[in-house]
């Protein structure tokens, strides 16, 4: 493997999902009856954690920096990431703090939104606490990830990729649409070496209010304004259902969806498939694949995620990742085959 040990910083949380009654928006003083759903809520740095070590093993070192509170999903939250093999030697149980909780609201047609709290343990991983995990780049000094995504402050984050930079680590970033200005201002990107976007993300780096915008003008506009910023940098953009795109700073690549057929029939939850799929390429630029490679191997791993009603689907490995492709039919390289079969 090219890389032994990937120390990440974002959220670590649950929460709880809500099936309203009716596709009308939901009015400030209306109530409205449904249901609750019966899944697993996961938060990002928990699901791409899992799936990176998942997919690497026993000899890749999967390092979650953050805190829980000290209740009963802190507990649990902590117990399973534990069970996954993750190094939980930076994960806090916040005295006096809940943990980072998200009420997730959802229409019959599939739309909706998200409530989540901003006073958890989560709001207390701050710049200082992330130092005390700089011994882990010293010891991976030129052979680590450093992964930073949503959920906790913006500074924290910046952080990690700053010590990241110092110790000589490959750096990959997520950011929310709404962080975007910031970002720009605070010339975070140029302390990136993979950006992760979704397609609004992709709008807002590329200034585009447009909602007719098609997709890949949405996604060649951004990776033009992004090599502007940070020649070089590798971006990948996600677009549910259209596909993917990758850049490894001189060519754009195309990934239709369509490749990996999932029969609507299987697709249980689309929640948490951007953050399987941004674990997959992770993993498959540890292994050494090519980024258009990683591409292919991360469609794949959010293509199965969607089947489970969780955000964490437990069932995926490289053996049930080979399994699914045959079963489906699914055409993958050489290389992703090769990866897959070292189970």
């Amino acid at each position: 493997m090219i890389y032994q040990a990937m120390v990440g910083v974002g959220g670590i949380g649950s929460g709880s999902f809500f099936l309203l009654n009716g596709n009308h928006t939901l009015g400030r003083e209306e109530s409205r009856s449904g249901r609750f759903i019966k899944r697993n809520d996961y938060c990002k740095l928990h699901i791409v954690s899992h799936y990176v070590k998942t997919l690497l093993g026993l000899d890749f070192d999967t390092i979650p920096v953050g805190k829980v509170g000290d209740d009963d999903i802190g507990r649990k939250l902590y117990g399973e990431m534990r069970e996954a093999g993750l190094n939980m030697s930076y994960v806090e149980v916040s005295e006096n703090d809940q943990t980072l909780f998200s009420f997730c609201f959802i229409y019959p047609d599939g739309s909706g939104g998200n409530l989540t709290t901003d006073d958890s343990a989560c709001s207390k991983v701050s710049p200082d606490f992330i130092r005390s995990a700089e011994n882990e780049f010293k010891k991976y000094r030129g052979k680590g990830i450093a992964l930073a995504v949503p959920e906790v402050s913006l500074a924290a984050r910046q952080k990690l990729l700053e010590l990241g930079t110092e110790y000589a680590f490959f750096r990959v970033a997520s950011f929310s649409s709404g962080e975007m200005s910031e970002v720009k201002k605070k010339n975070l990107l140029n302390e990136v070496d993979l950006l992760a976007l979704n397609l609004d993300e992709a709008k807002m780096v590329a200034g585009i209010d447009d909602k007719e915008s098609l997709p890949d003008e949405v996604a060649r506009s951004s990776v033009k304004r992004l090599s502007e910023i940070n020649p070089g940098m590798y971006v990948t953009i996600t677009a549910g259902k259209t596909g993917s795109w990758a850049c490894d700073g001189k060519s754009l690549y195309f990934f239709p969806a369509t490749e990996f057929p999932s029969p609507e029939a299987d697709v249980v939850s689309t929640a948490g498939a951007g953050d399987a799929f941004l674990a997959g390429v992770i993993s498959g630029l540890t292994a050494g694949l090519s980024l258009r490679q990683a591409q292919e191997l991360g469609t794949l791993v959010g293509a199965l995620s969607v089947t489970s009603p969780h955000t964490i689907h437990k069932g995926i490995g490289r053996k049930t990742l080979y399994e699914f492709a045959i079963n489906k039919r699914i055409q993958i390289s050489a290389e992703v085959k090769n990866f897959l079969e070292l189970w």
